[in-house]
């Protein structure tokens, strides 16, 4: 009996001591630190747990976890949920909701009489307004040993004034949001999208159930769930609904553990990008000025062709679209995602070889500097320069040479030798001072890189290689990425690096299809429907690929590799970057095609013509007075018609890897003539005859030994044609500081 009475006496707060104890709720509403508080403040307060970055049209793009105390989504109206969640939370937990002020008086009789007399198992009578309450009061909340009577009060009357200030909507929707679920998520937008990858108004009666029971019980065991669940379903008329419920609340409970959100990932890199340069506001919303269609097109263009290149090396890709005015970034892609082996990298912002993109603001310095003109003839042939530790020899990307030929073809075909040839007009040191200048990530100067700079051995990142690209677009004028540019932002101030004159014909020499055609062909993917200026890049070893082009309006760059740095298989920059790079272009200016940038005035055209026949007649295009209307080679002497040895060049040292067995290292004999193509000639090595070179019957490929050693090309009578001196090192002496012909460890590919 005095148990019974003592149980009984647990119920008594709801029934007796209430009206003694507790203050009324006019009372309680006049206090300091009156509770509750406004409903649009709470609503106010809330705070996902992730940063929304969102587009240029309000679009969702991408969440970013920023907050790891819990999991919380979306305030959702109670518009947008589920009626089949209303209804069972409000069954499963206070099915008088709609009917008491607060506090169910039955419920709580019944509980206290059923403690005192009955099994003696606790049934709670906590309304939804009161645990309401106590979310919204951290004093009310339940400590580890309960609530003790005055507590219990107090929750009672907060409950009851918190119905005399807001309405059964704002209770149930605040409840909803408040509330939580499972593991770390808390509020319905974030049960829903984890555990169930939906939007809460789509939620099914089962899942409603299954949702409802866990208030009950967040972290009950597997078959309590079930057991429960069924038994709403019972209750909301659905008993069909039980079957197969272990299997359904079992993949669904799974999911919390992954806390992945139901929600756009489409630009997760640029995304944390922002937030880490502050951008976010008090709401964790990042507007950006990213092109929603634009960033899905870029998206689906990288999983696309790296798909198509499975098998040849490739899984990353990198995109990033600037807008030439305002420095607004439009799209930014920085892995292929799923594909990719480390898709949380920042490919866009990752440090990579250049290849032959750095070639555009060379030629640029040379225009500028009257130094070449896009007429200019540069000889496309073997040179040989002193590297410091041996000698550097660059080659063309197709190991072949094409003589006499115009600054235009040289760039636009992205030839090896010319531009290492212009490089030695320029200097090293003024190139590197100028990428620096064009915000490239230089950490060396021009003495470190040598002429190998003019072939990109420098590394960038997309991202500021794109907007180096972008001050040629904008005509010589440099402005940084503007991370702070919001949708509809003017143009924006730069430094002038560049004249506009030089600017321009740079853009014209690398939208000139014809001069790019020795290399490219006339139909490429960088081909497109409208004018465009475009480079593509290959880095040493196909480790990396590039292409990088601009519009009037726009400047696109597109990066494919891996993110390992392995090398590729036989994709280049063409090949690799060039579709992506066409793709977003073509979206771009799917509705219209643009004008070409209008000529600077002080650009002059004159018709050309070319001796030799080397290049077709044309109107060309020169700064100032810098204009002429014939080209020709330097007078030729009369032995330069004879064969030449082409390879090895004169002063090569070479080094035997100690790693591959002697008999199986080789170094290629070529003889040519004056135009690079294979002529008949006798070799000789070290006095003795060798073999012959004959068109296509070469001499045999020479098998190293260590010395040094002389190779002689004679005419039938003996005669001594040409003549180059090899030093071979063994593998003891193989510091890697040797360089020959077509395997200089810094002199990047041409594509």
């Amino acid at each position: 009996m005095r148990r019974r009475i003592r149980r009984a006496a647990a119920g008594l707060p709801a029934l007796v001591l209430t009206l003694a104890l507790a203050p009324s709720p006019q009372a309680r509403a006049q206090a300091p630190g009156t509770f509750p508080p406004d409903y649009a403040a709470v609503r106010a307060d809330w705070r996902p747990s992730d940063a929304r970055l969102l587009a240029s049209d309000g679009r969702e793009l991408q969440r970013l976890r920023t907050d790891f105390s819990s999991r919380r989504g979306d305030w959702l109206p109670l518009a947008e949920v589920s009626v089949a969640l209303q209804r069972a939370v409000v069954l499963s937990e206070d099915r008088r909701f709609y009917e008491h002020g607060g506090v169910d008086w039955l419920a709580s009789a019944s509980a206290a009489w059923s403690s005192a007399w009955g099994d003696g198992v606790r049934r709670g009578a906590s309304t939804l307004s009161m645990q309401l309450a106590a979310l919204l009061d951290p004093g009310l909340r339940r400590g580890p040993g309960g609530r003790d009577v005055l507590q219990k009060i107090d929750q009672m009357w907060a409950a009851r004034a918190l119905e005399s200030r807001w309405s059964k909507a704002e209770i149930l929707e605040a409840y909803l949001n408040l509330a939580a679920w499972r593991g770390e998520l808390v509020g319905v937008d974030a049960l829903s999208r984890v555990m169930f990858q939906k939007h809460a108004a789509g939620l099914t009666l089962r899942e409603a159930a299954l949702a409802a029971v866990l208030l009950r019980g967040p972290n009950a065991p597997l078959p309590t769930l079930v057991q429960r669940g069924c038994a709403l379903l019972r209750e909301l008329g659905r008993p069909g609904e039980c079957r197969g419920l272990r299997d359904f609340t079992r993949a669904a409970l799974s999911r919390v553990h992954q806390a992945r959100f139901d929600a756009p990932a489409l630009a997760p890199h640029w995304a944390r990008l922002l937030w880490d340069a502050g951008q976010a506001d008090a709401r964790g919303e990042i507007r950006s000025t990213l092109d929603s269609m634009l960033q899905e097109t870029a998206v689906r263009a990288v999983r696309r062709h790296l798909e198509e290149l499975r098998g040849t090396g490739v899984t990353d890709a990198a995109v990033v679209v600037l807008d030439n005015r305002s420095g607004a970034v439009l799209a930014y892609v920085g892995s292929s995602g799923a594909l990719s082996e480390a898709a949380d990298v920042d490919h866009a912002r990752a440090i990579r070889q250049a290849g032959s993109t750095l070639k555009p603001f060379l030629y640029g310095m040379a225009l500028d500097q009257r130094r070449l003109t896009a007429a200019s003839l540069l000889d496309d042939s073997p040179v040989g320069l002193d590297g410091g530790g041996g000698l550097y020899v660059p080659d063309n990307y197709d190991h072949r040479f094409g003589g006499w030929v115009s600054a235009r073809t040289a760039l636009a075909s992205s030839l090896n030798v010319p531009a290492v040839r212009t490089l030695m007009l320029v200097g090293p040191d003024a190139l590197a001072g100028r990428l620096v200048a064009l915000g490239l990530p230089l950490t060396r100067g021009g003495d470190y890189y040598g002429y190998s700079l003019a072939l990109g051995s420098a590394d960038v990142t997309l991202l500021s290689l794109t907007n180096a690209y972008r001050a040629l677009a904008r005509g010589g004028d440099y402005a940084p990425v503007n991370l702070e540019a919001r949708p509809g932002a003017g143009a924006q101030a730069g430094t002038r690096l560049y004249s506009p004159e030089a600017a321009w014909i740079v853009g014209d020499m690398l939208a000139d299809r014809p001069a790019r055609a020795r290399t490219f062909g006339l139909d490429s993917p960088l081909t497109t429907r409208f004018w465009t200026a475009v480079k593509t890049g290959t880095s040493r070893d196909m480790r990396d690929n590039w292409c990088v082009g601009w519009s009037a309006d726009y400047t696109v760059g597109v990066w494919v590799g891996n993110s390992a740095g392995a090398s590729m298989r036989n994709v280049s920059g063409v090949s690799g970057a060039g579709p992506i790079w066409h793709d977003v272009f073509d979206r771009l200016y799917r509705d219209h095609v643009p004008a070409a940038p209008p000529r600077p005035a002080e650009v002059t055209a004159q018709a050309v013509v070319f001796g030799q026949g080397l290049e077709p007649a044309r109107v060309e295009y020169f700064l100032g007075d810098t204009a002429q209307a014939r080209f020709a080679p330097p007078a030729t002497r009369s032995d330069q018609g004879r064969p030449r040895i082409a390879e090895p060049v004169d002063g090569t040292i070479l080094a035997l890897d100690p790693d591959i067995p002697w008999d199986r290292q080789r170094m290629r004999l070529r003889a040519a003539d004056a135009g690079s193509r294979p002529v008949a000639a006798l070799w000789f090595l070290d006095g003795e005859p060798y073999g012959r070179a004959r068109g296509q019957d070469p001499a045999p490929d020479w098998t190293p030994r260590p010395g040094t050693h002389v190779f002689e090309l004679r005419d039938a009578r003996g005669a001594v044609l040409d003549r180059a001196r090899v030093v071979v090192r063994s593998g003891r002496f193989a510091t890697g500081a040797a360089k020959s012909a077509g395997n200089h460890p810094e002199a990047p590919g041409t594509h």
